[in-house]
């Protein structure tokens, strides 16, 4: 079974821990919740059905296609007189709380947060409508203890949180290579340190750890204190994608308010779009938009190789979020999810169509 199999956990299911607990380290460059953090372009012309929509996103490069599209004006642009309100989360469990509770309408987030909110409301609460970024994940090594994944036993490899996606990916790995782990207390022939990533470059540079499986910007900042990546996980999944970030939006807010739906998916495409012909800007706009959004600027030497370690594509990559289910439940990390019915991609799918690209797969998990 290999790592493409169970990478995300779905951590709420795990036992004896809860959703919140699990999903925290989602976060690699914001502080607190902000609210209003993107710098809003003025709202101007035809108002849609809507007169404001409400935006929620991570102040951290996986969630770029958010970042740059509110940073250059390209969703606003697409909305005309509807206003943008945006809020900053660090987790993903109050960003599907905010989403139940109103206080928005859209939402970059990660994939178990996503699966987790979807199931717990019994497929009532919210829609996975695009996809935003994969990849940007690596285990990188000190290359004076680990110079090949033979001699990960007996060493100390960090992940973000017990439970978390890199965590789960992490376990799995070592499992298909025959190593023995504790899953809960990371206890084995490796050991699986639990680190949140504010801390894991300081534990790196004291040599409490000896690795880490992490997400970007934090595998860069290991590589800039001398770290080596020994795997980049793309080579673990087909076609070297998986889903880490998707755009979701209230059941409510998509029914009442289509053309708005519409408007924004329009300008995250564009965004993308952007990234692809404008790397070096779309890097600035990001790391312009993290300080903005109350976080720490990425400098120029991490900033680069992490960015482009994340592919940013549209495409939601919907059989990958069901691989990562099914192999969890293989693995015993959780009872079997239903998540049919969690994907609609039908404005997206316009949206591709009127610029002349071909629409993308739902898994069988689109809505009937």
């Amino acid at each position: 079974m290999g790592v493409g199999r169970a990478r995300r956990a779905l951590p709420a299911a795990l036992a004896g821990l809860t959703a919140v607990s699990l999903l925290t380290a989602c976060s690699y460059g914001s502080k607190a919740p902000k609210n209003d953090a993107a710098p809003a372009a003025a709202a101007s012309g035809a108002k849609l059905s809507a007169d404001t929509v409400k935006i929620g996103y991570f102040a951290n490069l996986t969630h770029g296609t958010a970042l740059v599209g509110l940073q250059e004006g390209l969703f606003q642009k697409e909305l005309g007189g509807t206003g943008i309100k945006t809020q900053v989360f660090n987790a993903g469990p109050s960003e599907i709380e905010a989403l139940n509770a109103g206080s928005i309408d859209i939402g970059w987030i990660g994939p178990s947060p996503a699966i987790n909110g979807y199931t717990q409301s019994g497929g009532a609460n919210l829609r996975i409508i695009g996809g935003s970024a994969s990849g940007g994940v690596e285990l990188v090594v000190n290359p004076a203890k680990v110079k090949s994944l033979d001699d990960l036993k007996g060493k100390k490899i960090a992940t973000p949180q017990l439970g978390n996606t890199q965590d789960v990916a992490l376990l799995d790995y070592l499992a298909t290579k025959g190593f023995k782990e504790d899953a809960q207390s990371g206890a084995g022939d490796v050991s699986v340190v639990r680190t949140d990533n504010k801390v894991t470059p300081d534990a790196y540079s004291s040599g409490s750890i000896d690795g880490a499986w992490v997400p970007e910007p934090t595998a860069s900042t290991l590589v800039a204190k001398g770290a080596k990546v020994l795997l980049d996980e793309k080579d673990l999944w087909p076609d070297r994608q998986f889903v880490i970030t998707n755009i979701i939006v209230s059941q409510k807010f998509l029914k009442a308010h289509p053309d708005v739906v519409e408007a924004v998916l329009r300008g995250s495409v564009k965004a993308n779009a952007f990234i692809k012909q404008n790397p070096a800007k779309a890097e600035q706009d990001a790391n312009d938009a993290i300080k903005t959004a109350g976080g720490n600027a990425l400098p120029a030497a991490i900033l680069a190789p992490a960015f482009q370690s994340i592919d940013f594509t549209d495409d939601p990559l919907a059989s990958t979020l069901q691989a990562e289910a099914d192999h969890a439940v293989t693995a015993g990390l959780l009872k079997k999810p239903n998540i049919a019915g969690i994907y609609d991609l039908t404005l997206l799918d316009k949206v591709l169509k009127e610029a002349g690209r071909p629409a993308v797969a739902d898994a069988g998990l689109g809505t009937n």
